[in-house]
């Protein structure tokens, strides 16, 4: 079954001077939040980015996309911690994305957490939504 999600922003102004909101998401889970072109392009300043809430969305979807994964070939995991970071150059776009994975998971070696890890990358809806971003990395360590 297709699920619908939404979204509700404002913007007002020009591009580098402008002020925008996500004000309202579907689920009601967040919200407001604003977001700038210098949040965007320079500093945040407590102020978000599309990036940063597309970097949020990829570590979710990859964290259940492994998480499923692991459990599908028997060795579910206990947890697993994911950071994603997306660089965004001025004029070009996403141009990089580093997924970054910490993970607790009995009765799996090193070797086959990183091939987990690499097929949840390509799994993941997000990461086929973003298959055009022309770097991706995936760094996968169990934890100690």
């Amino acid at each position: 079954m297709a699920t619908d999600r939404s979204a509700q922003v404002t913007w007002q102004g020009d591009l580098l001077n402008g002020v925008g909101t996500v004000h309202v998401v579907g689920s009601g889970a967040f919200g407001p939040l604003d977001v700038t072109w210098p949040s965007r392009a320079e500093e945040p300043d407590g102020r978000t980015s599309p990036e940063e809430l597309i970097a949020a969305a990829w570590a979710s979807c990859f964290s259940m996309a492994l998480s499923h994964g692991l459990s599908q070939a028997g060795t579910p995991p206990v947890r697993l911690d994911t950071s994603v970071t997306v660089t965004f150059q001025p004029g070009e776009g996403i141009i990089r994305g580093a997924i970054s994975v910490r993970g607790e998971v009995p009765g799996i070696d090193a070797g086959a957490f990183a091939e987990a890890a690499i097929a949840a990358k390509d799994g993941c809806p997000v990461s086929k939504a973003l298959a055009g971003v022309p770097d991706v990395s995936v760094e996968a360590a169990l934890a100690e």
